[in-house]
């Protein structure tokens, strides 16, 4: 079914590049540009998005093996992700229960237990505290009480999804609105991580703005990526997270054949964004190869960071194939770090000015627009009506 919604959308981008055409939003949406800056607005993204949304936090391919585990921290919570030796995925609040010292520290490795670096309290792969240090002189407690905080978690298409809240109720499989399927279709529970790397950037509305807009890529990356691409865009949701498509004629050599005739990595070219701060942009030329961008607010509301993972369908098979990828990879961090993330940072020092009430989000920039209003939505939803909202999509 997924490869054939695919075809469905290729359809509708080969009958838009035949008339000429893009789908377009009703109207221009004027967007505040406090929310943006102001700071009681990004405390609440933090709150109602960042905090309460399943945030997509690792890969398949960054923790395949038993016992493998990932330590970050993702808006303000320090997370431990470890795959269990049942094979499952598993998300923990990265906090002693003894005194709540961090236990693992940031990046990825492989261990057995986990030990706190304070007083050597040591947990399991479950997140069960299996052993107090000196536990006579420090006194009788119920270890199965004292375990790690679970945060809930689902591995779906080679994505690993953790929401920061312990006690949230919120399905991850209906937050994804079904979207999974069709990244399913990428098949990166079996693709290669090759390696990843951190990107400082504006507020993480601005930089996420660039991501679904291809209106500025042949007027910024006109010296790096071309004009190939166009400016022109279709967009696709599955409730807030979306695929920017474009009006494509050359689809029209595929138009009377079968479903299994459609080239699936063609299918799958263009970006793709998981709602609230990841992208997914695809490349072909000496292998098939992803860009997943995890987009993540700083400490402040005027920055953030982006955390670029280049994964690749196959490792590389040669030296030069490895020169090629990095070749790619440095590509990429320039593009965003110098051209996309410099001129938001720049835009961003213009915002609070006062010289303009409103940024605008034209007919054409429908993406956008969903963006932000999936957003304010958001902030507007109670706990409770969250399941309703992401039923509906």
């Amino acid at each position: 079914m997924s490869k054939a919604r695919l075809i469905e959308l290729a359809r509708n981008d080969l009958e838009h590049g035949k008339n000429g055409t893009i789908a377009q939003a009703k109207d221009i949406l004027r967007v505040p540009v406090e929310n943006y800056f102001a700071r009681d607005r990004w405390n609440a993204e933090m709150r109602q998005v960042f905090r309460r949304m399943p945030l997509m936090l690792a890969t398949t391919a960054e923790l395949r093996e038993t016992g493998a585990y990932k330590s970050m921290e993702a808006a303000g919570v320090q997370v431990l992700i470890t795959r269990t030796k049942r094979g499952r995925i598993k998300a923990f609040v990265n906090m002693c229960s003894h005194r709540g010292a961090r236990i693992m520290p940031e990046g990825t490795g492989t261990a057995h237990r986990f030990t706190c670096p304070y007083h050597a309290w040591t947990y399991s792969q479950e997140g069960d505290l299996v052993a107090v240090y000196s536990a006579d002189d420090f006194g009788a407690i119920d270890k199965s009480c004292h375990g790690l905080t679970e945060l809930p978690s689902l591995e779906k298409a080679g994505l690993i999804w953790v929401t920061l809240d312990p006690n949230s109720t919120l399905d991850i499989k209906a937050f994804l609105c079904g979207y999974d399927a069709m990244l399913a279709e990428f098949g990166f529970d079996s693709w290669h991580h090759q390696a990843s790397q951190i990107v400082h950037g504006p507020n993480w509305k601005v930089a996420y703005d660039g991501y679904l807009d291809y209106y500025h890529l042949p007027i910024l990356h006109k010296d790096s990526f071309g004009t190939d691409t166009g400016n022109q865009a279709n967009y696709y949701s599955w409730g807030p997270h979306q695929h920017l498509g474009r009006p494509d004629p050359g689809w029209a050599e595929f138009e009377g054949a079968g479903e299994d005739e459609w080239p699936t990595d063609k299918l799958l070219m263009g970006v793709w964004t998981i709602f609230p701060h990841v992208s997914i942009a695809s490349f072909q030329g000496g292998g098939r190869s992803v860009m997943i961008s995890q987009l993540f607010p700083g400490d402040a509301p005027e920055v953030s960071y982006t955390v670029q993972n280049y994964l690749m369908e196959r490792p590389p098979s040669s030296d030069e194939a490895l020169a090629e990828a990095k070749a790619q990879f440095d590509l990429l961090k320039y593009v965003v770090q110098e051209e996309d993330y410099a001129t938001g940072i720049a835009l961003q020092k213009n915002l609070p000015t006062g010289a303009k009430g409103h940024v605008l989000f034209g007919r054409n920039e429908g993406g956008g627009q969903n963006f932000h209003r999936w957003v304010d939505t958001l902030l507007e939803t109670p706990d409770e009506d969250l399941p309703k909202l992401f039923q509906t999509g």
